[in-house]
C-alpha cells in the first residue's frame, strides 16, 4: 500500500525544480491537487550528519503555497529581501559548480551574466 501512495504522489507533480544552495536543497514542485487545481510545494531538504550511519540522513520541511495566495507571498518575499539588500549592501553570490552546457555557452558582449539564487530574482 505504501508503495501505491508514493506513485500517487509522484504523478500528481506537473513541474518541478531544484535549488541547490550548500548543504541544502529547495525543492519548488508545482502539484495537482484533487479538483485539478494547481499549487506549490517548496520543501527544504538538508543533509545532517547521521551517528553510525552509512547512508546519508535529509531533513525535511516543507510548505504549500496556494495560487491564491502568490500575490501576497511575493510581495512580501520581495519585501524581505530588498531590507535585507538595504541593510547589508551588495550580497556576494554563493559560489556554485557551473554545469558543463552552460560553461559552454559563453556570455555575449554587452550582455549581463543570468543571475542565481533567491537575491538575483527580484531585482
Amino acid at each position: 500500500m505504501e508503495k501505491k501512495q508514493e506513485e500517487r504522489r509522484e504523478q500528481e507533480i506537473v513541474y518541478s525544480r531544484s535549488v541547490k544552495a550548500g548543504k541544502r536543497i529547495y525543492y519548488l514542485d508545482v502539484r495537482k491537487a484533487r479538483n485539478a487545481d494547481l499549487y506549490l510545494s517548496i520543501t527544504e531538504s538538508k543533509r545532517i550528519q547521521g551517528e553510525g550511519e552509512e547512508a546519508p540522513v535529509f531533513e525535511k520541511h516543507k510548505i504549500f503555497l496556494y495560487k491564491e495566495d502568490f500575490a501576497h507571498f511575493t510581495e512580501g518575499l520581495q519585501d524581505v529581501i530588498a531590507y535585507v539588500q538595504n541593510e547589508l549592501g551588495d550580497i556576494e553570490q554563493r559560489q556554485e559548480r557551473i554545469p558543463e552546457t552552460a560553461a559552454e555557452q559563453p556570455v555575449e558582449e554587452g550582455e549581463e551574466p543570468k543571475k542565481k539564487g533567491i537575491f538575483g530574482l527580484f531585482k
